[in-house]
């Protein structure tokens, strides 16, 4: 049985619907007994949904290079897999 660590671990992969059957199933399950859990579920799909219908900055391509490597020197967990 899934934990609300688990679970939210996994929400974005379960919003992308990326996840294999049985973890959505069992998401799921948590989900409909644990109202934190339910909670955090919509709080993460207001965001993306808020997110989602901001305009995009215009931004140069090379200052968004720049950008970019700035947030994986600071995040670098948000880098890509390399393999």
């Amino acid at each position: 049985m899934l934990v609300c660590r688990d679970v939210t671990e996994m929400t974005t992969d379960y919003l992308d619907h990326a996840l294999p059957l049985g973890q959505r199933v069992a998401i799921r399950w948590h989900l409909a007994i644990c109202s934190f859990c339910r909670r955090h579920l919509r709080q993460v799909r207001a965001t993306i949904r808020l997110l989602g219908s901001m305009p995009r900055p215009d931004v140069a391509p090379e200052r968004e290079a720049v950008l970019l490597s700035e947030l994986h020197r600071v995040l670098p967990e948000s880098q890509p897999d390399s393999g």
